[in-house]
């Protein structure tokens, strides 16, 4: 891959040690001859990432999320390094960061095309994209809230629950697992859809090709819902509006070393065993 000459950097200025490692990062890529910029805004300005090679991240999975639309908007690929906590998203540890910077630097990466999820209320015109989720919910007592979906058409059930959770492959670690839904390896063109808390105990997780065009509606046709994307409220819907959600025309770009292995992350954040 070519070296990386005009870099943007997105620093989490809240977490431990994120502004001092991204100040050596910067003086880093200055030695090395490229120019940079910095931010700490959350989402990412619009334009920030305009005629860049690549943005550096510095802050946890949620900091990475928030420049999510930019970066598929631009196509400038997005290079996370953990100063959270799991971190499944932003893979580079903090003690590693040097190296691996000076590494990508240099053009020694490659660059991973992740799915991502679009959603649009059918009648408001309330829309947007996700790398790891669309959730829906009741919009605010929090109760069971009975949501019905249907998948090019055809229903599926009817599901009484606290929610649903409609994930990517690269999703499926985050809220999707916490659900109980499955680990799905990330190059899979699929959708999860991981039922919360659900009144029947047979309702269980459902995966979809990538082609599947599936609608959520309230047949309860009482309750206004509520649909977050990646974990920030997006828009709610009126009792008889209906959620479109499909796989996304584009994919998002990830820098990644060239040794990287998906499941090698995977035993390390969720403490697996192998590999020692």
């Amino acid at each position: 891959m070519p070296p990386l000459k005009n870099i943007a950097f997105l620093i989490n200025r809240s977490k431990e040690g994120a502004p001092d490692l991204g100040s050596r990062l910067m003086k880093l890529a200055r030695s090395k001859g490229a120019n940079v910029t910095t931010s700490d805004a959350f989402p990412v300005p619009r334009g920030y990432l305009e005629g860049r090679d690549a943005c550096c991240v510095i802050g946890g999975d949620g900091t990475l999320l928030s420049a999510v639309e930019e970066s598929s908007r631009s196509g400038v690929p997005l290079l996370g390094i953990n100063r959270g906590s799991l971190g499944f998203l932003t893979t580079v540890a903090a003690d590693e960061a040097v190296e691996e910077f000076n590494a990508v630097l240099e053009g020694n990466y490659t660059i991973a095309r992740r799915s991502m999820l679009e959603c649009r209320g059918v009648a408001n015109g309330g829309r947007g994209i996700a790398l790891n989720d669309v959730v829906i919910k009741e919009e605010k007592s929090g109760r069971l809230v009975p949501l019905g979906v249907h998948a090019d058409g055809e229903l599926v059930t009817d599901f009484l629950c606290d929610g649903l959770i409609f994930s990517t492959p690269t999703g499926s670690t985050a809220y999707n697992l916490s659900a109980g839904g499955p680990i799905i390896e990330p190059h899979a063109e699929v959708i999860a859809m991981t039922p919360i808390c659900p009144h029947t105990l047979s309702n269980r997780a459902v995966i979809f090709h990538e082609k599947t065009r599936i609608r959520v509606n309230n047949p309860g046709a009482t309750t206004r819902l509520a649909v977050a994307l990646d974990g920030r409220p997006a828009f709610s819907l009126a009792p008889s509006e209906e959620l479109a959600i499909t796989l996304a025309g584009s994919k998002l770009p990830l820098i990644q070393n060239k040794n990287y292995s998906h499941f090698s992350v995977v035993r390390t954040k969720l403490g697996w065993i192998g590999g020692r």
